[in-house]
C-alpha cells in the first residue's frame, strides 16, 4: 500500500471516495439535514483549502482517504472504501497523519457509524454525541504518541 499527501488536482477522486462511502455507511444515521450539510462540506472550495489530504492506494487503487485541519490537530475526513475495510488501510492512513501532526493531541468529531473505529486508535469521548445541522458526533481526542 501507498500512502501520500494529495495535491488539490487530486482531491476529485477522493471526494467521490469520501461521498460514496458517507452515502452507504453514514447517512443512515443522519437526517436529510445532515446528508445535505455533509455534501456542502465536502464541495466548499473554502472547507477544502484548509484541508490536509491523504490517499491510500492499493495495487494503484484509491481505496482510503483521511484528511486532517488545524496542522493535523483536527480529523476533518476519513473513509475508507468497503472492499478495502479492516486490511489496516485506515491504520496506515491514521499513522501518516500522526506522523504530520503537530500538537500532542488529536481531536475527531466522531459519526456514530465510527465510533468504536476511533476507540481502536486511541480516542476517547471528550463530551456526549452531538447534532448540529443534523450532523450527530460524538467529540473526541486522542494523545500523539512519538
Amino acid at each position: 500500500m501507498i500512502i501520500k499527501k494529495l495535491t488539490p488536482e487530486e482531491y476529485k477522486p477522493a471526494l467521490e471516495l469520501v461521498w460514496r462511502v458517507f452515502l452507504e455507511f453514514e447517512a443512515p444515521d443522519y437526517t436529510q439535514e445532515g446528508i445535505e450539510e455533509f455534501r456542502r462540506s465536502i464541495n466548499d472550495s473554502g472547507y477544502l483549502s484548509m484541508l490536509t489530504v491523504y490517499g491510500g492506494y492499493v495495487d494503484g487503487v484509491l481505496a482510503g482517504v483521511i484528511a486532517t485541519r488545524n496542522f493535523g490537530g483536527h480529523i476533518a475526513l476519513f473513509f475508507v472504501d468497503r472492499e478495502f475495510q479492516r486490511r489496516g488501510i485506515g491504520r496506515e492512513l491514521f499513522n501518516a497523519v500522526l506522523a504530520d501532526c503537530r500538537f500532542d493531541s488529536m481531536t475527531v468529531n466522531s459519526s456514530p457509524y465510527a465510533v468504536e473505529v476511533y476507540h481502536r486508535l486511541g480516542f476517547k469521548d471528550t463530551d456526549v454525541e452531538q447534532n448540529v445541522s443534523g450532523l450527530r458526533f460524538t467529540p473526541m481526542a486522542a494523545e500523539v504518541k512519538r
